[in-house]
């Protein structure tokens, strides 16, 4: 007599059908080389990044020591009487970063709109392709570029502008804004520059930002007679407000570390700048300047590698927060 046919038990919400009752769960050797491998792969990712935070900081403790915390503030940088400090590079780096995002972050925004919602659909790919292709340029063609064009036109056109323009503003402490000699390299160069390569990059990241809209929040907006701009304003921006501020911070990242576009345009003097046409330096272009000349186990040495302990740490917890924040964009 054969034995009636009984079904197993049903898989509950907190079970999975190797853990159900009656179930066994069935061991693979390819499961277990595929999970190794993930494993590896992320540990490698992890201790990669760990190991060159600490030969930095090891490389740089000399520095440390020599100077102590000052070191991130002395506005001094003399070889001669080994005397270092990464204040000017650090406010240099700031501030072609942000005048970067300034000028990048409303151009790249209106490029992602114009080709998620007012762009014809044959154009869209084409012209997509066609911002991102800038990032594909080298940085130093965006160097040699604002070296020997966009800064003699800045020298000659827009800086004597631009004093002429904004003289009026007055100074904050002894930074005076729009003044000096127009030498057309300088802080706002190498911000152009900046805002220039990291384009394609926002433009992008904000496209695909963009697109994760709702398309029933758009038309609710819009069937409520709101217009293009109110329900940008209204509902696009602040359902995926979050993952726009890390597309901005990654653009952040990427500008934070160029090195030979701003080489080439900032002025690379190591001092505190007092406007914006002055001449400074950032961390990237210091290291790229001083480097060939450092000796083994000097101070200066030991410096160079403390502006690139906090340059590293800089970029990462910047693009750290973006990734935080995308995800965040994503789960909402």
């Amino acid at each position: 007599m054969s034995r009636p046919f009984v079904l197993p038990p049903p898989v509950g919400p907190d079970m999975t059908a190797d853990t159900a009752p009656g179930m066994q769960k069935r061991h693979h050797w390819g499961d277990t080389i595929l999970k190794g491998s993930l494993w590896t792969a992320a540990s490698i990712v992890l201790i990669t990044l760990a190991a060159i935070l600490i030969i930095l900081f090891l490389a740089g403790r000399d520095a440390f020591a020599a100077f102590g915390p000052a070191f991130l503030w002395l506005n001094q940088w003399d070889p001669v009487r080994d005397l270092y400090g990464a204040g000017p590079a650090i406010v240099g780096t700031l501030a072609t970063s942000a005048i970067a995002i300034a000028l990048a972050w409303p151009v790249g925004f209106g490029i992602a709109y114009f080709l998620t919602e007012t762009c014809p659909r044959p154009l869209r790919g084409p012209l997509g392709v066609a911002i991102e292709l800038l990032a594909a340029v080298p940085s130093l063609v965006y160097g040699m570029w604002g070296f020997f064009v966009l800064a003699p036109a800045m020298g000659s056109q827009v800086q004597p502008w631009l004093t002429q323009t904004f003289s009026f503003i007055p100074a904050a402490g002894n930074f005076y804004w729009f003044s000096g000699a127009p030498l057309g390299v300088g802080l706002l160069t190498a911000g152009i520059v900046l805002a220039i390569m990291i384009l394609p990059l926002i433009a992008a990241a904000t496209r695909d930002v963009l697109l994760t809209t709702p398309q029933l929040l758009k038309d609710g907006g819009y069937a409520m007679g709101a217009t293009k701009w109110e329900t940008l304003v209204g509902v696009i921006i602040p359902a995926v407000r979050g993952s726009l501020f890390g597309a901005v911070f990654l653009a952040l990242g990427r500008a934070l570390g160029e090195t030979m576009a701003v080489t080439f345009v900032i002025g690379n003097a190591n001092r505190l700048p007092d406007s914006f046409f002055a001449p400074a330096s950032s961390i990237a272009s210091v290291i790229a300047n001083e480097f060939p000349d450092a000796e083994q186990g000097s101070l200066k040495l030991a410096a160079l590698f403390a502006l690139g302990f906090f340059l590293f740490l800089i970029s990462f917890l910047v693009l750290a927060a973006a990734r935080m924040l995308l995800r965040q964009g994503r789960m909402a």
